[in-house]
């Protein structure tokens, strides 16, 4: 009997469809010498700290770091979890091999490894890796099933990624909570520290305290309007200043230029093509249907988690926005399994994969295929299965996902850049415009409904202000040196603060560690260091919002005072720099990857992890008074005292 072990009872039945096994059995189906299993969740995980030592049962100061000499894992206490593992126990007690079906990922290799280990698997074990769940792809897959050593570098990523986080957050969070915590007893305030959750919200406090310590600053800009264009002065500039600092010096330049005539010195016309917008990955779809519908990053994983398991969308837990060249030929099926729904697809139907780059042909470009950037999972597209059984949310981000997908086979948008130069005496001026010449992909979006803008058209949280709602524009013919009166004026600005994040901004800000990029390229090189995987930034955020460290007004993100409070106590850098973390989170791609050694990231956990608990130990900032029970301890220059000194505290290190 083969034994195909799934990630979840759903995706258990649809495997079971395709090889046979249609008996429904306690926990499993049966059927053509298969039978086919399922886990939920994690049925097993590290042990508890007084699993190891019962010594490590109590919160103690003395008892840190609390190191395993070897981890070890149990089986969840739950009875439905225990009853699902002993099936499967007795299944793989049966079984003359096991397929390894569970979620192509980090997680889903780890999850599934730990079940065979429990159960202790003797037999062979190959791997499925599918990309979507239809019969086609599922029968493909099986065709190419791999022994699990295949895969042996993403285990020991995933299982690196779970002892570092057991290391880091069962020590840190007893440390500082011990040092640090208001309260006594089970009344003391647990200080949760995560390793990518407590950079995350460091990176939410520092945005709130950079608008906190904000202060505006006014300035002026030069512009004339001529032939009803307004034209801005290109004015000297020290960098990061301003041209005109006090409306005395906007006075002299206005008088400078009025009364002149305004003079047209060059016109220049650059014809250039956009392409469509890139093809989804989880975290731009999170973005996105944030941006447009106000879903949060965790809602907007289960509802493509959800299509996904209806087939009718690939794998969604991806950080590439590539297709492999493989799937080429397959888009024109596709495209026809989604046409009754989308009338933009009608248009490519008569055009087939021969890779050409023919009028005839689809096109093949870079930017979608390339094998180069596609490692486990492609990008998020359709499956081409009909698309009729979606709830109304479920239809909004179906819909997203297939408008890229496409937009991405339409012809590129073709465009003409004006930019016009005038002068009035020897003062500069300037102005831009844009003029969609052939709209090729912009087709695919052309209806007004805000949810049919391409995703990178809409307004980014991080973007500067719109000076007076100024975009590009169409600009009349211009002609060099042409000449007539104009209309100066002087216009008052005023600086405003960083914003607030929101979900879609904070989840790139997770995705590049902190730095704020609107390249797409540079994005792309930067998520080797972001913080989090795409699959779990969702939960860590959801987490952070849960403990009360961080709360929403409106779409804004704010930190709480207990989150605020937690970040100013962390000491360690380590614990709160999203750069920090970021090249820890490269390490571990390295490791998936088979260019860094398991064991030597061990080694360098369990340092971090000794140093973090010293740090805490030597550091007396933030302790009780143990004098007066009421201060904390601050420290001047060189000394410690009680934050209570000025009102007779006598602490011995009193200042």
């Amino acid at each position: 009997m083969i034994l195909c072990v799934a990630e979840k009872p759903s995706v258990g039945r649809y495997i079971a469809s395709v090889v046979g096994a249609t008996h429904a059995r306690d926990g499993y189906m049966e059927g053509n010498g298969y039978c086919v299993s399922w886990t939920f969740g994690h049925l097993c995980g590290l042990f508890a700290p007084d699993e190891y030592k019962s010594e490590w049962k109590g919160w103690n100061l003395s008892t840190l770091p609390m190191i395993p000499d070897r981890f070890a894992i149990h089986v969840d206490k739950d009875e439905g979890v225990q009853k699902q593992f002993n099936i499967l126990k007795g299944l793989i007690a049966q079984a003359s091999e096991v397929i390894n079906c569970g979620d192509a990922g980090q997680e889903g290799e780890l999850i599934q490894r730990w079940v065979y280990q429990k159960a202790g698997c003797k037999v062979p074990v190959r791997r499925l890796w599918v990309s979507s769940l239809t019969e086609e792809a599922i029968r493909e897959a099986f065709q190419h099933l791999k022994d699990q050593s295949a895969y042996q570098h993403l285990y020991e990523a995933g299982l690196m990624r779970a002892i570092g986080d057991w290391l880091l957050g069962m020590n840190a969070t007893r440390a500082y909570t011990l040092r640090y915590a208001e309260g006594q007893g089970r009344d003391r305030q647990v200080l949760s520290i995560g390793r990518v959750q407590t950079p995350t919200l460091a990176l939410v406090v520092k945005r709130q305290a950079e608008i906190e310590r904000f202060r505006p600053r006014t300035y002026w800009e030069l512009k004339t309007k001529y032939r009803d264009i307004l034209f801005s002065a290109q004015l000297p500039v020290e960098e990061d200043d301003y041209a005109i600092k006090t409306p005395e010096e906007g006075q002299q330049w206005l008088n400078k230029i009025q009364g002149k005539p305004f003079v047209i010195t060059s016109v220049e016309k650059k014809k250039g093509k956009e392409s469509a917008p890139r093809l989804f990955d989880l975290t731009s779809l999170q973005v996105a249907c944030n941006k447009k519908f106000g879903f949060s990053a965790e809602r907007t994983l289960q509802l493509i988690q959800s299509l996904y398991e209806k087939r009718l969308t690939t794998y969604p837990r991806v950080d590439t926005t590539y297709l492999s060249e493989d799937l080429y030929p397959k888009i024109p099926a596709t495209l026809q399994g989604i046409k009754d729904f989308f009338p933009q697809v009608a248009p490519l139907l008569p055009l087939k994969a021969d890779g050409k780059n023919t009028k005839s042909s689809l096109p093949k470009t870079k930017k979608v295929f390339d094998n180069k950037k596609v490692t486990d999972h492609h990008a998020i597209i359709p499956t081409g299965q009909r698309p009729d059984r979606m709830d109304a949310d479920e239809k909004k981000v179906f819909d997203l996902v297939a408008l890229h997908f496409i937009a991405n086979f339409y012809p590129d948008c073709e465009v003409s850049q004006t930019t016009v130069l005038g002068a009035v005496e020897d003062v500069p001026f300037k102005v831009t415009g844009k003029e969609i010449l052939l709209p090729g992909w912009r087709d695919v979006f052309k209806k007004d409904k805000a949810e049919d803008k391409p995703a990178d058209e809409d307004a980014s949280d991080e973007q500067s202000d719109d000076k007076d709602g100024e975009k590009e524009k169409v600009l009349p013919l211009f002609v060099k040196g042409e000449s007539g009166e104009h209309t100066p004026e002087l216009v008052e600005r005023t600086t405003t603060p960083p914003k607030y994040y929101t979900e879609a901004t904070l989840l790139r800000a997770m995705e590049t560690a902190g730095k704020t990029v609107d390249n797409d390229d540079l994005r792309d090189a930067l998520k080797e260091n972001g913080i989090g995987r795409p699959s779990t930034r969702a939960a860590i955020i959801e987490k952070l919002f849960q403990r009360k460290y961080i709360v929403r007004e409106r779409k804004s993100i704010h930190a709480t005072e207990t989150g605020i409070r937690l970040i100013r106590t962390i000491i360690s850098p380590l614990l709160k720099s999203a750069e920090l973390t970021g090249m820890w989170e490269k390490k571990l791609r390295e490791i998936e990857r088979g260019e860094f050694e398991a064991v030597e990231f061990l080694k360098e956990l369990k340092q971090m992890t000794c140093d973090v608990v010293r740090e805490v130990k030597t550091n007396k900032a933030g302790m009780l008074c143990p004098v007066c029970r009421k201060g904390v301890i601050i420290r001047g220059n060189t000394r410690y005292g009680c934050s209570r000194w000025r009102e007779g505290c006598t602490y011995a290190e009193a200042f």
